[in-house]
């Protein structure tokens, strides 16, 4: 990456995977009032490295949001290698925060812009009760789903869409609304119901609403045919309900 003249360090970049339970923290970002899953890795980096480092992420996720393949990219000391900051870092990060992988990247390599995809999963326990151990990570959802009729109005939702009506105001400027859902999937294991969605990128949000409505066409509570009407309103209305965080993963970011 380069030569720090006045100290004599070589930088490179790295990128990382990250595996985090989001339920302590207030989200990936770092922000003044709350604990940043960025924010404890960076400091862990400084513990670490000596000095305090900018770490890049794919994107950010909510508060109580979990994640099984995070990507971030940071520019670091190569005395270390790949692997030492893999090894050093977990060994100093909580248990709720792991480095699935670290490698030696390309010097314009950037999590976020370099993306081209990205995978969330968010996890349903459609039975009478569910398991303590599934409780921070899957919404409980006790009658019983209409797993058909999700699919159909997931199917509706795939494509190049203006997603308006899919979104929460994020409190900052947003270039478009549109955006292209490679694939949107029910699946359905047992007691297990997951919506698996893959596109481009996702609004503020956007996800978690996705995940509301295909949940209320579950329970007979809309036709999924509705689909259409509320992309084309490009309006947010109480038709589409918010999902609670818990149940969300950012599962893989693809380059």
């Amino acid at each position: 990456m380069g030569i720090n003249s006045s100290q004599q360090i070589e930088y490179r970049r790295f990128r990382l995977t990250i595996a985090y339970d989001g339920t302590s923290y207030s989200g990936w970002q770092v922000q003044p009032n709350g604990l940043a899953v960025q924010q404890v890795i960076e400091e862990s980096i400084e513990r670490i490295g000596g000095e305090r480092v900018k770490l890049h992420g794919s994107g950010r996720t909510d508060r109580g949001v979990h994640a099984a393949g995070q990507v971030a990219h940071a520019d670091l000391p190569a005395r270390i290698p790949a692997r030492g900051w893999q090894q050093a870092l977990n060994a100093i990060l909580p248990p709720d925060i792991r480095i699935m992988k670290v490698v030696i990247t390309k010097d314009d390599f950037h999590a976020r812009k370099s993306a081209v995809s990205k995978e969330y999963r968010y996890f349903i326990w459609n039975a009478s009760v569910i398991p303590p151990h599934r409780r921070l990570y899957a919404l409980h959802v006790p009658d019983m789903l209409d797993v058909h009729a999700m699919r159909d109005a997931a199917q509706r939702l795939t494509g190049k869409h203006d997603f308006a009506a899919f979104t929460a105001n994020p409190n900052r400027v947003v270039e478009s609304t549109v955006r292209t859902v490679f694939s949107l999937d029910v699946r359905q294991r047992a007691s297990e119901v997951v919506m698996v969605v893959k596109g481009d990128g996702f609004l503020y949000k956007m996800v978690r609403s996705l995940a509301g409505y295909v949940i209320r066409v579950g329970q007979g509570r809309l036709p999924p045919e509705s689909a259409e009407a509320i992309l084309a309103s490009r309006k947010r209305t109480a038709r589409v309900e918010t999902a609670p965080p818990h149940g969300l993963f950012l599962w893989r970011v693809s380059y």
